[in-house]
């Protein structure tokens, strides 16, 4: 059996009092003080001979001593796939059995693959970032963005292993989907930070095949879907301006003028472009008139497609500012960048770009939900290692009731966070194959913003816990497990924060005219009186039912108060609709007739918590005017804004 190592590294303990490899002891410097001293000569050699011995002493001491080290066992974790029971039974139970065959027999040689091969190029990766060089050395402006060996690796491992092309080829029908979300799901916290690259990859290619992949797109999207390394592209998603924020209707600045053969110029500044070493991006701009005015607003905005470079490797008319320096994430290239002109290609509907990028969104959207559950599963795998090997207060840590509560307790968070994940991707891959319902399609709509965001607050939350839970080596740089705390911070903030994704959580219902919730609200109740024939999951049921009545008692006294009601509400409504149907799922998995012991305690601990938190500061006056009021007033009472 394999197993992967952080890179962590024993040290020695040094006490600061060895000098060139020889220790000084206090006593030492006394006698040494003596010499000063008008004593006798045998006073002297007494010192002398007393000071030699001492140093002697230390000699005969020294090689024991430089022995001596502190050291803590490294956590490990083996095949990532083989090691997650959740995950496979979960394939178990719902994939058809000729696919579970082949599907488990790839997803072992690839659990394999991940230890062997590429958790190596992962630290290396995140041990060289990439670097911009603006000019050569002869003054010349070259904008070149150098990226290590294991960063260009990672995209050659991306295609053979067909990350994109899975989804797209449809081998598996409505399961292809959710196949390759599994690999993700697995290769993400080993991949480096190039999951990044390949979510905006696939929304690009998602993009293009929801346009009919006209012909003029033909080859972009045969390269962005390939298994063939030298052919694979990946693609930015080029959105966010000097502005900055979701505001992308009010933000975007970019101006698109139509040249005589019907391509378009691109002139503008893009202040956030993430994956900027991609071979093409997606990205809005405004068209221009024949009097160079533009339509404001988001009617006003087009989707472009546009080559990065061209076939010699020449920037299109881009000069890359500079690369942004972040806080996680920084094995990518991100960067702003001038578009002075770029050539690009208008692929949606004059006006119609933000229609068109949704598709793009709602895809980058789950691949952050695959990488918030990817990060809690790996920091929980290595701090369970961690806690078997692991000695304090003369027993291991797992033996440590405390301990191991806490642990269960982040458990019990990533368990629901992947049966979200999977309910999302199974849904796609029914509407991607044309077998959803408009019910399913509905829900689809509604649960992709509230997972989002509710696992990118999980995987904070649990990447914070997790770090803790192995002392002070947890805040160590080289043990590895900074970076995944760093990196999962990013996931409550890119594609749209919680507070925006929760009011897009309220359009949803709103353009839906309440169907999207009663779908929500007849799918949990079906899942609830499933898991109702297993007795020992009744006191689930209960706090689940009695969670949804609270929630529509909620919604109808809403529906008679100010929109102003229902916006401070956002947040905790979608928290509300997380934990109601991440409930509903985790019984229904614990109600299969081989559910083990573990499932149904998680879906207990689970349903423990407040299930809808929204029916509680509703009760408390939380959403209410003058609250708002007390908001500003908390915020802003002393200040002199």
């Amino acid at each position: 059996m394999f197993a992967c190592r952080l890179p962590w590294r024993r040290s020695s303990v040094t006490c600061k009092l060895w000098q060139s490899g020889h220790f000084l002891p206090w006593g030492r410097c006394q006698m040494l003080s003596i010499k000063g001293i008008n004593t006798t000569v045998g006073q002297e050699q007494q010192a002398s001979m007393k000071e030699k011995q001492v140093s002697e002493d230390l000699e005969m001491r020294l090689p024991r001593r430089d022995a001596e080290v502190l050291f803590q066992e490294q956590p490990e974790t083996g095949n990532q796939y083989l090691e997650d029971t959740l995950l496979r039974s979960y394939l178990k139970t719902h994939l058809p059995p000729k696919v579970l065959e082949e599907v488990h027999q790839d997803l072992e040689r690839f659990g394999n693959r991940l230890l062997t091969k590429i958790q190596p190029l992962s630290w290396e990766c995140e041990l060289n970032p990439p670097v911009f060089q603006q000019y050569n050395a002869w003054g010349q402006r070259v904008d070149h963005i150098h990226t290590c060996s294991a960063w260009r690796r990672m995209k050659e491992i991306s295609a053979e292993e067909g990350l994109i092309a899975e989804a797209y080829e449809k081998r598996y029908s409505n399961w292809s989907r959710l196949y390759q979300a599994v690999k993700l799901y697995l290769f993400s916290s080993s991949s480096g930070g190039f999951s990044c690259p390949l979510a905006m990859t696939d929304g690009a290619a998602k993009v293009i095949e929801s346009l009919g992949i006209p012909g003029s797109l033909k080859n972009a999207f045969d390269r962005l879907t390939s298994r063939d390394p030298e052919k694979f592209w990946t693609s930015g998603q080029w959105m966010t301006e000097r502005r900055g924020g979701s505001d992308v209707a009010n933000g975007t600045e970019t101006m698109a003028r139509k040249q005589p053969d019907g391509t378009y110029r691109l002139y503008g500044f893009k202040w956030f472009t993430s994956a900027a070493d991609s071979d093409m991006a997606l990205t809005l701009a405004r068209i221009a008139d024949a009097e160079g005015q533009c339509t404001q607003g988001s009617r006003g905005l087009s989707l472009f497609f546009l080559r990065v470079r061209d076939e010699e490797g020449k920037l299109n008319n881009i000069e890359v500012q500079r690369l942004k320096d972040k806080l996680g994430t920084r094995q990518m290239a991100t960067a702003e960048l001038w578009l002075q002109g770029a050539r690009a290609e208008l692929i949606s509907a004059e006006g119609r770009g933000v229609a068109a990028i949704s598709n793009m969104l709602n895809i980058t959207r789950i691949h952050n939900v695959i990488g918030a559950v990817a990060s809690m599963r790996r920091m929980i795998s290595l701090s369970r290692d961690y806690a078997c090997k692991r000695m304090a207060f003369g027993k291991l840590l797992k033996d440590h009731p405390l301990h191991m509560q806490t642990i269960a307790r982040m458990e019990v968070q990533v368990r629901g966070a992947f049966l979200l994940l999977m309910e999302i991707v199974r849904l796609l891959g029914l509407a991607e194959t044309n077998l959803a319902s408009e019910q399913e399609q509905l829900l689809l709509r509604l649960l992709i913003p509230v997972a989002k965001l509710y696992t990118g607050k999980q995987a904070s939350a649990v990447a914070v816990e997790a770090m803790e839970s192995f002392g002070g080596q947890g805040y160590m740089e080289d043990t590895g497990l900074p970076v995944i705390l760093r990196d999962a911070l990013v996931l409550s903030i890119w594609e749209g924060t919680t507070n925006i994704l929760s009011l897009d959580v309220l359009r949803s219902l709103a353009k839906s005219q309440g169907q999207a919730m009663a779908v929500f609200l007849s799918t949990v109740q079906k899942k609830l009186e499933l898991a109702s024939g297993t007795e020992e999951l009744s006191p689930a049921v209960q706090r689940a039912r009695e969670a949804i009545g609270s929630l529509r008692q909620f919604l109808a006294a809403a529906g008679s108060e100010r929109a102003l009601t229902m916006e401070l509400a956002a947040r905790d409504f979608s928290y509300s609709l997380a934990r109601i149907y991440t409930g509903a799922l985790l019984m229904e998995h614990a109600a299969r007739p081989d559910a083990s012991r573990t499932d149904v305690c998680a879906a207990l601990r689970w349903c423990n918590q407040e299930l809808c938190p929204v029916a509680v500061e509703s009760g408390r006056g939380s959403y209410e005017e003058g609250a708002a009021l007390q908001d500003s007033a908390l915020v802003l009472g002393n200040s002199r804004l």
